[in-house]
């Protein structure tokens, strides 16, 4: 198992700050996206049609609030470790991470955000149910991306 180079002084320590910064902000999207699978989405999906468009615009409005910060922050962490592989983390880890978090965000663009669309200008009773099931792979992706993440941590503090 290959890990990265040990690494000296300044630049150790911004790596490791990026480690817990990606480890904070996935573990963030993780309970967000569970509970949004579990609580949040199901109850979309019994939301009657004459509400849907208002319900849809309105959580589209709070949802960006409340994950802006940890996308960004697991966006550009995910990057530098890339980069910059903390000491004593095996070296394929961080890009298995990073791949788990791109299918997440592709998952976003490609079966979220349509159906967000959807459900904002033209809804049904469907809409819910499929947000629901389309979510699955944004959980998986996010979950294994936090484990991931874990593991590096522990293996960095180990």
């Amino acid at each position: 198992m290959q890990t990265a180079p040990r690494q000296l002084g300044y630049g150790a320590l911004m790596v490791d700050v990026v480690l817990v910064l990606d480890v904070v902000a996935s573990w963030a999207m993780v309970g967000l996206i569970w509970f949004v699978q579990i609580v949040h989405y199901p109850l979309l999906s019994v939301v009657p049609v004459q509400s849907a468009s208002g319900v849809a615009i309105e959580h589209q409005r709070r949802t960006a609030w409340v994950v802006m910060m940890p996308m960004a922050v697991q966006g550009f962490t995910s990057l530098a470790l890339l980069r910059w592989v903390p000491q004593g983390v095996t070296s394929w880890l961080p890009w298995a991470s990073a791949a788990c978090v791109g299918i997440a965000l592709v998952s976003t663009v490609l079966l979220s955000v349509p159906r967000h669309a959807r459900m904002a200008n033209e809804p049904t009773a469907s809409i819910g149910r499929e947000l629901v099931l389309t979510n699955w792979p944004r959980t998986i992706a996010w979950s294994a991306a936090g484990v991931l993440l874990a593991v590096m941590l522990v293996q960095r503090l180990g």
